[in-house]
């Protein structure tokens, strides 16, 4: 009997290693070089939206793809695209983020940032800041430049200022079709309940792979519209919004922030790939089709792994979404295929 024991436990345990060396073996082939991004999700339909506004939504994304994939394609690192592509996002009035970032309660734009290595798991954030052109420059800038992972409200303006960032008057954020929804959120707050979708959706952001094999991921973030108190999401959230690992994945998230927090959203996408061994696009669609919804939430992520797999799953009716891995040839969605 002690002898069959024995027998079986060396087979286990000769399992276990040919499995533990066929999974190493396998995440040590490196994909091709890959970017993808999004733009947030929410309540995205084509009732809503003009063809002329669809074309511009899909000729953005492009853009930010193909500049994104022409850095990686030149030697440059994960990290470097990803801020060069949030940076094109940000400037664009078409997305909550940086120039088109949405209004507060007080009539603000406070703008929250977040970068991550996947290589070192070093990260950099900044939350609640009004004057900084682009949030991911300065979230970078927190990683690479200071001690720090979250800088938040005149903390991180005046480290930015002091870093040589650039910084710029509050009219610079000013957006007439923001402002205008602002103003019917802010005539309607009292007709109704809850926290309508208008209000707590919209996200930027990119994960990479360059030709090293390193991850990146970032986010960025007009915030909540209407939103009171300093408010603050996801996105600048290391393990909620953004997460970066090279043994797994890296992650950004769009969608109801709290909800996200709460489950360490962006984390648990690397958690189930680490310790369940579950793939890519099952541990993305998990968080974002079971366990979002089934706690209230809603929204959406990206996902991509050095093998180059990537998954953007939603549970909204919209998402702003692209990828590209082959030059010339970036795809971008906006609602469920």
């Amino acid at each position: 009997m002690k002898t069959f024991l024995a027998i079986t436990l060396i087979f286990f345990v000769t399992g276990c290693n040919l499995n533990s060396r066929k999974k190493m073996e396998e995440s040590s082939v490196l994909g091709p070089i890959t970017l993808v991004i999004h733009g947030g999700a929410g309540t995205i339909t084509r009732a809503n939206m003009t063809p002329e506004k669809e074309e511009a939504y899909h000729r953005q994304m492009k853009q930010a793809l193909d500049h994104g994939y022409d850095i990686l394609e030149n030697g440059g690192k994960s990290l470097d695209a990803v801020v060069a592509v949030i940076k094109i996002l940000e400037d664009s009035p078409l997305f909550n983020a940086g120039k088109g970032a949405v209004f507060t309660y007080d009539g603000k734009n406070e703008l929250d940032a977040s970068i991550m290595d996947g290589s070192n798991l070093a990260a950099g954030a900044v939350a609640g800041v009004s004057t900084i052109k682009n949030p991911i420059v300065a979230a970078y800038t927190v990683m690479t430049k200071s001690e720090h992972v979250l800088l938040a409200g005149k903390g991180a303006e005046e480290f930015a200022e002091e870093q040589g960032l650039e910084i710029v008057p509050a009219l610079y954020f000013f957006d007439s079709t923001r402002y205008q929804q602002w103003l019917k959120l802010k005539a309607g707050e009292k007709k109704t309940d809850g926290i309508s979708d208008e209000k707590k959706f919209g996200t930027v952001g990119c994960v990479a792979l360059d030709k090293y094999g390193n991850l990146a991921a970032g986010t960025s973030t007009g915030g909540m519209t209407n939103k009171k108190y300093g408010r603050i999401g996801d996105s600048p959230i290391i393990g909620a919004g953004t997460y970066a690992n090279n043994l797994t994945c890296g992650v950004s998230a769009t969608g109801w922030g709290e909800y996200f927090i709460r489950l360490s959203a962006a984390h648990d996408v690397h958690a189930m790939m680490a310790y369940g061994n579950l793939s890519l696009k099952e541990a993305a669609d998990s968080v974002i089709l079971k366990k979002l919804p089934n706690l209230g939430g809603d929204g959406g992520l990206i996902a991509l792994d050095r093998q180059g797999n990537f998954a953007m799953p939603f549970c909204t009716e919209g998402m702003y979404r692209g990828y590209i891995a082959k030059k010339g040839q970036a795809k971008t969605f906006i609602y469920k295929e």
